[in-house]
């Protein structure tokens, strides 16, 4: 009951308002807001169920034949413990969102757009089988697209969710292929419960793992393609911090525990597939490892508030996905820790404590942002711990806790991380998760710096008052949570989230402390009382000139093969097959049209032609033929 309520409330509350928006109007807001608060309640009751259900048909989909696909809900720990993340910091936003859009004229539209999201990522926590994942997989896409583009009317967001939406497509084709193969090879049948028993021993999976490897390696890939595009892991990382230039809110919601963590929940219900493959696993945990990296770097040269928060998420995002890699790549040389598809799995559980504070963290950003008469570069801030005391110490809480602070939550969950990449047996994926931990205290605390420290640089600074009680509260909450989510004061679901403690790992803890305490230090010293940015690396400041390399190749793939396409078009479509039959026709009928001339005589001329011709055929072709 609780299941259905979670699923079907934000579609009916997003149906309603996206068809009657304009007669709603203010009534849209409550409808939505309302929604997310009772679909939040219904999750702490789906929450506390002691029974775990596994999957059960919640409504057919497909019959056709020995076909039959249907609404599958799976009930069991990590759907429990995802489902209270999803459902809270949605419903945190959309608290916050009452305040930050409320001189928006289409604050309707952009509530239906957020009750069509909640829909979305409920169908993917709740997905018993990967059909039903993939329709909400693609649903999720659709309304990050409008929510985006909410202001489309402002080119750079038009632009902005377009290229969300086709990055994700790519992604999303290498999702479905994988489907697929993993179709065909299980006899029709891809349920979660399902596949993983297939894999045992005497399962049909197994027995295609044994006689033909590359096959299983190939759809945990196509699978693992899927999340590249939905979690932005490099190559297909560039539409995440261009998704800021939607408003604030929705970046939280993006990039908190929503959107981006679909693809790693998704990895995680699939680790199985991983760990049966030795090649995914290590192409997965180095695609995570260069991503964490590459985005930290990105990170430190960047000035819009709003973007280095994005690039940091991409860096985290590349964590959780090292740690799906890394687990795999241990559970197959029988080290210690976490097994793959254990609940508590390491990159779940880094998911779940960074939804807290990365949520605090944007709609942080969204308060300064809004106090500052919205601006986002953070060389035009200064000052604001005075004007803003509540933001500015949940901020800095958020800041610690994504540092990896001993005793906050990210200290908790980063440990695990660094520990799953020390059981690999990689030392590569360890040295770069450390040197990407002491990055991430470096851009921290160049941000954390810059925007409330040192004195106001501009009128906006200087002049910036604390954000209104509705976007404070949130702030608070999130604050709170930041500090408690990493310890074993939270429902039991929750706590299964969270993997055994590395035991014995002190390079593990040292490695960490010393990555913090290098980062913090530098940026200490490197950007205390500047009011201009001392480094300037372009390669950094330029994202590594990826943005650019795609457009090079736009022009150049793309465009020169329309180029192509459009000649044949014209010379073989247009020309030959089109127009040469019509010019061919009309000649004929042209000539035959001089033969219709209206005169009596013409006509009689014809016709003794043709009896000659007639007599002619008879007396001397036709007796030749005979012989």
């Amino acid at each position: 009951m609780n299941a259905g309520i979670l699923l079907l409330l934000p579609f009916f509350s997003a149906l309603l308002i996206l068809l009657g928006h304009r007669q709603l109007k203010g009534a849209a807001v409550l409808i939505s807001v309302g929604s997310s608060v009772v679909a939040f309640l219904a999750s702490l009751a789906f929450l506390a169920a002691e029974d775990n259900e596994g999957t059960k048909m919640f409504l057919p989909f497909i019959d056709a034949g020995g076909f039959r696909v249907g609404i599958d809900i799976i009930s069991d720990k990590q759907s429990q413990g995802m489902m209270f993340i999803v459902t809270f910091i949605g419903m945190l936003v959309h608290v916050f969102s009452v305040g930050y859009m409320k001189d928006d004229d289409a604050r309707p539209r952009f509530f239906g757009a957020l009750s069509l999201f909640m829909f979305s990522m409920t169908g993917i926590v709740l997905a018993g089988n990967l059909f039903m994942m993939f329709i909400f997989w693609e649903l999720v896409g659709l309304s990050s697209y409008l929510l985006i583009g909410h202001w489309y009317d402002k080119v750079s967001a038009a632009e902005a969710c377009k290229k969300a939406f086709l990055t994700n497509r790519i992604g999303d084709f290498g999702f479905m292929i994988g489907i697929l193969i993993l179709f065909g090879l299980n006899k029709g049948d891809v349920s979660f419960d399902n596949l993983q028993d297939a894999f045992v021993q005497g399962g049909a999976l197994f027995d295609v793992q044994k006689a033909n490897p590359g096959l299983i390696t190939a759809a945990a890939l196509c699978i693992f393609m899927g999340a590249v595009g939905k979690s932005a892991q490099f190559p297909l990382h560039v539409w995440l911090p261009d998704a800021m230039e939607g408003p604030t809110p929705v970046s939280a919601l993006i990039h908190a525990a929503t959107m981006v963590a679909a693809g790693v929940y998704m990895m995680v219900r699939m680790s199985f597939i991983v760990t049966a493959s030795p090649l995914a696993a290590e192409i997965i945990a180095g695609i995570g490892c260069v991503t964490a990296l590459m985005a930290a770097l990105m990170a430190t040269q960047q000035n819009d508030i709003k973007r280095v928060l994005a690039y940091s998420t991409l860096s985290q995002l590349g964590y959780m996905v090292m740690a799906v890699g890394a687990v795999a790549m241990a559970a197959q040389h029988g080290n210690h820790g976490a097994h793959a598809a254990d609940p508590g799995h390491p990159a779940m559980f880094h998911l779940y404590t960074h939804a807290f504070f990365k949520a605090m963290l944007f709609l942080g950003s969204g308060a300064v942002i809004y106090a500052c008469h919205h601006e986002q570069d953070i060389w035009k801030m200064g000052g604001l711990r005075k004007h803003m005391p509540v933001t500015f110490w949940t901020f800095t809480i958020g800041t610690a806790a994504l540092m990896g602070v001993p005793l906050l939550s990210g200290f908790w969950s980063k440990e695990a991380i660094l520990g799953a990449a020390f059981d690999s047996g990689c030392r590569i994926l360890f040295v770069i998760g450390a040197a990407t931990a002491a990055l991430t205290a470096f851009y921290m605390t160049r941000l954390w710096l810059v925007a409330f420290f040192g004195k106001p640089r501009t009128d906006s600074a200087h002049h910036a008052t604390e954000a209104p009680m509705v976007m404070i509260l949130p702030l608070a909450i999130l604050a709170i949570f930041s500090v408690i989510s990493g310890y074993d004061i939270l429902a039991t679901p929750l706590q299964a989230m969270k993997p055994p403690h590395v035991e014995g790992h002190q390079t593990v803890f040292w490695a960490s402390l010393i990555a913090l305490l290098g980062g913090t230090g530098a940026a200490l010293r490197l950007y205390r009382g500047k009011d201009t940015d001392p480094v300037s690396i372009k390669l950094f400041a330029n994202k590594f000139y990826i943005d650019e390399i795609y457009a090079v190749i736009v022009r150049a793939c793309q465009d020169r093969v329309v180029w192509i396409v459009t000649a044949l078009e014209r010379v073989f479509v247009d020309g030959i097959v089109a127009r040469l039959p019509a010019a061919i026709a009309a000649r004929i009928g042209a000539a035959t049209r001089m033969l219709q001339g209206g005169h009596l005589q013409g006509y009689t001329f014809l016709l003794g032609g043709g009896v000659i011709a007639v007599v002619y055929l008879v007396v001397f072709v036709l007796p030749r033929l005979g012989h």
